[in-house]
């Protein structure tokens, strides 16, 4: 018996979320061809996995990597976790693009820059491809995207021929490979589709075995009316639907969670295919624009620089920061200047800034915090990256105990090196997984570690409908990832984020060692995985 890579005496844990087992498993072209007892085989990779935990590549279900995948391909916060899928695309995918989207997307590029010589998502994944990665990525098509391709920045409907072409390009996004269609409907322009919109883009996506993923219109004071219009939507589209980073937003709404549970749980009991997926932290990441009205953002950035510099609108625009509305999602009032933190600026001259909260850099200025926020707008020509203090702990600990919920990190994956280091960022970019396996497996006993690594892996395969990856299984692909349980643990904070977790010895990806003796080898085998009409995933 002669293998490529021989991982021996490791404690399995096969991602079906059964009790583990000691076991070997040999792998050959980058497929598991065999598990059982190999101590006479052969192999050009010997790994002793004595004492360890061996489990399938973990998959990211919310990842923003797309630029730092299309900087350096390393993905190294994520491959020291055990990650070995990105799933990208939260309402905004990378193609397809006009050309005035791509303009756009040249202007707005901050200390990553890169040119934008693609146009169709297809296109797209395919550079990604041609450029290597340590990690598999997978993207969804952004109705975002389709959206603003027709109708540019504008809050209108779409008539019936432009829907026929967003229809159409949702289509053609599938046919290249994209895994459903998503919808990220708190921002502009995303938030000016009405739900008719989105069952047309969703049922186009559907057709072609896709999924509909949401990050939802409110997560707070409007939770379960968001929650009813996903619903409403998969079944009028006919398709599987995924929430994205499940939460409750603000303080006065944290008593809804267990309302959202309850609903969420009675459509799968009465049929709907509905999951979820969360990052493990009580702040969220967003940016400066989740704390102003989204009317004064229609238009795009430019435009909303510009009447942020009116008086008159302005005076309006703090006004409504100010008070509680259900018209939009008050980011502002939910977290609090103080429950703000700023992280990434693409001025120079603001970067000093980084690290500070809106209260705290209003007081430097001595000027109202409102006031504050629409002055970096404009200052720094960007929306501002910020973190927001929005969630409670304990909404948190019972969405981990949901069978349905999956993970993802809702980062970017990024080296603790180099440009990375001009901005500071969110920590779970470097610890969320770890932080699942370390703090609340191990530490606080939430759930068990096979339950969590069935949640990391097979949960989220079965839900994207990848074949043959999410379980070590015989002629499954060699995503696998083999782990110190009593070591592994996130070690990025609010205050140092750039910090890499610990407790991953090895990784590897489509059968190559990527993660070796806890560290990373450079080797990028990482593949698109695209689906195609046969409703598979395939590299």
């Amino acid at each position: 018996m002669q293998f490529d890579t021989l991982i021996s005496g490791g404690l399995i844990y096969d991602g079906s979320g059964s009790e583990p087992f000691e076991s070997d498993i040999g792998l050959r072209s980058g497929i598991i061809v065999d598990i059982g007892n190999l101590k006479y085989a052969d192999a050009t990779l010997k790994i002793d996995a004595r004492g360890l935990a061996v489990a399938p590549g973990f998959i990211n279900m919310l990842s923003h990597a797309t630029r730092a995948l299309l900087h350096d391909g390393l993905s190294e916060s994520n491959i020291f976790q055990g990650v070995t899928l990105e799933v990208i695309g939260e309402g905004v995918s990378m193609g397809p693009l006009n050309d005035e989207m791509a303009k756009e997307m040249i202007e707005e590029q901050t200390d990553i820059k890169f040119p934008v010589n693609w146009r169709s998502l297809g296109e797209f994944l395919q550079r990604l491809q041609l450029k290597g990665l340590s990690t598999n990525v997978a993207s969804y098509v952004g109705a975002t995207t389709v959206r603003q391709y027709v109708l540019g920045q504008a809050d209108r409907k779409p008539d019936e021929r432009e829907l026929s072409m967003m229809r159409n390009l949702v289509s053609l996004s599938m046919s290249e490979g994209a895994v459903g269609v998503s919808s990220a409907l708190i921002y502009a322009p995303a938030c000016f589709a009405d739900t008719d919109e989105l069952v047309a883009l969703a049922d186009e996506a559907g057709r072609r075995g896709g999924i509909y993923a949401s990050h939802l219109r409110s997560e707070g004071d409007n939770l379960l009316e968001g929650i009813r219009e996903l619903l409403e939507i998969a079944r009028r589209a006919k398709i599987p639907c995924e929430i994205y980073h499940l939460k409750a937003a603000g303080v006065r709404n944290w008593p809804k969670m267990d309302e959202a549970i309850a609903e969420l749980e009675a459509a799968r009991l009465s049929g709907h295919r509905v999951s979820a997926d969360m990052y493990l932290y009580t702040r969220a990441h967003t940016a400066l624009d989740a704390s102003m009205p989204t009317w004064v953002q229609e238009g795009g950035l430019q435009q909303w620089i510009k009447r942020l510099q009116d008086p008159e609108i302005r005076a309006r625009v703090k006004q409504e920061m100010l008070t509680e509305s259900t018209e939009w999602e008050n980011g502002y009032l939910h977290a609090g200047p103080e429950g703000i933190l700023l992280v990434g600026f693409k001025s120079e001259a603001l970067k000093p800034l980084t690290g500070k909260t809106l209260k705290e850099i209003a007081d430097l200025r001595g000027k109202d915090p409102a006031d504050v926020a629409m002055d970096l707008v404009i200052e720094d020509g960007s929306r501002v990256d910020a973190v927001y203090s929005w969630m409670s702990e304990e909404n948190l600990v019972k969405q981990l105990q949901l069978p349905w919920v999956s993970f993802g990190s809702d980062g970017s994956s990024m080296s603790p090196s180099g440009i990375y280091l001009k901005s500071s960022t969110h920590p779970r970019a470097y610890g969320n997984f770890a932080r699942l396996l370390g703090k609340y497996v191990r530490d606080e006993k939430v759930v068990s570690l096979q339950e969590a690594i069935r949640r990391l892996t097979a949960l989220p395969a079965s839900t994207l409908g990848l074949l043959f990856r999410g379980k070590i299984d015989q002629g499954h692909a060699g995503d696998i990832v083999i782990f110190d349980p009593a070591k592994v643990r996130d070690t990025a904070t609010f205050e140092n984020p750039h910090q890499l977790a610990e407790g991953m010895v090895h990784v590897l990806v489509n059968g190559v060692a990527v993660l070796q003796n806890g560290k990373h080898t450079g080797a990028k085998p990482g593949l698109v995985l695209r689906r195609r009409m046969s409703h598979r995933m395939i590299c």
